[in-house]
């Protein structure tokens, strides 16, 4: 039977990936060791996930490994060695700010471990799909640059940009601008998987994300952007609003559309791809936008303060242009909203949050 490795199985998009694949016949592998705790503390935990995929997937075999650690998975790929016919690349250090508390680490997780993964393959079972997610903040804040317009609860971008009708394509520079270290050390990553792709011939995809949602995402205050809004209103909690006026714009992913993507791109693979991906104009917000849906939905007034200093390389203004994908792949499209994406984390957790105190 052929195997689907998910690095980072318990997080977001890992669930979503063991589910979509288990559901249609594939044997699932994990690798997750549940970093997350350790990066955001027992709120941000992912155990939780592993749990209800565990109970649902009694196939489903999780491993505690460590992507750092070469040993730990070569034992692994050689275990499951040529039945592996896709590899999604989820596990990472995600916190943008985090990065700057333990660079060593940050870089060590979503570099190192990403070429630790890319050479197991390559030895063990070269003809299988290596899919990464990567993540947009590898264009560092040059995005920044562009022409914004600022609006009443939003930026905007100048209509008469390029950019203004679908988003920012894969021509943005990645270069002479700040990143974030979180943003370099997925750069790092993200190269080395085209080079796999187009060095090596590894059937190797990159998707740079815009924001990643749905209702597996354990949202904490740093990460998880409408999960820990939902999760604020819910529970009376204040959210800090990180500059920009809380006008700042993100498109926003639901993880089964993205997971979708990964199918698409693994029954037809090009080696060494990269695509932005992401919510486009279909399924994009204003902060200040996403906390009016998030009371709509929720019936609770949000208490928001505002924090004038936004993070370092932040984008002012996101939109991923998803048309060099969708050319690719006709079949794929968009499915939620953004208010759909809110209304989905609600009904999902608001019980599980409440009853926890969390």
């Amino acid at each position: 039977m052929s195997v689907v490795l998910v690095t980072g199985s318990a997080g977001l998009i890992g669930s979503e990936a063991v589910r979509f694949f288990a559901d249609r016949g594939f044997k699932v592998v994990g690798i997750d060791n549940d970093m997350r705790g350790y990066f955001f503390g027992e709120e941000g935990s992912s155990r939780g996930n592993l749990v209800r995929l565990a109970e649902r997937y009694p196939g489903f075999i999780n491993h505690e490994a460590d992507i750092r650690d070469r040993a730990a998975l070569e034992k692994l790929f050689q275990e499951y060695n040529k039945d592996i016919a896709l590899v999604i690349h989820c596990a990472a250090q995600p916190g943008h700010n985090w990065a700057a508390r333990e660079p060593l680490t940050d870089f060590d997780v979503n570099a190192v471990g990403t070429a630790n993964l890319l050479e197991a393959v390559r030895c063990h079972c070269p003809k299988a799909v290596f899919i990464l997610t990567s993540t947009n903040k590898v264009y560092g804040d040059n995005v920044n640059r562009l022409p914004f317009v600022e609006l009443a609860t939003r930026w905007e971008l100048d209509q008469g940009h390029p950019y203004f009708s679908k988003g920012v394509d894969e021509s943005m520079s990645l270069d002479q601008c700040m990143h974030s270290l979180f943003g370099v050390s997925k750069l790092a990553g993200d190269v080395l998987t085209q080079e796999y792709g187009r060095y090596f011939g590894i059937r190797t995809g990159v998707f740079r994300g815009g924001c990643l949602s749905g209702p597996g995402h354990a949202g904490v205050e740093g990460h998880g952007f409408l999960a820990y809004l939902m999760k604020c209103a819910v529970l009376g909690r204040q959210y800090h609003v990180l500059g920009y006026g809380g006008k700042q714009v993100r498109d926003n992913i639901h993880s089964y559309d993205l997971v979708s993507a990964f199918d698409h791109f693994f029954k037809a693979p090009r080696a060494g791809e990269v695509y932005n991906i992401g919510g486009s104009r279909f399924s994009h917000c204003s902060l200040q936008e996403a906390a009016a849906l998030t009371e709509k939905i929720t019936g609770r007034p949000m208490d928001m303060v505002l924090v004038n200093e936004a993070r370092m390389g932040d984008h002012i203004w996101w939109v991923s242009d998803v048309s060099k994908f969708a050319a690719h792949y006709p079949g794929w499209k968009l499915t939620r909203t953004v208010e759909d994406i809110l209304r989905e984390i609600y009904l999902e957790n608001a019980g599980r949050w409440t009853s926890a105190g969390r």
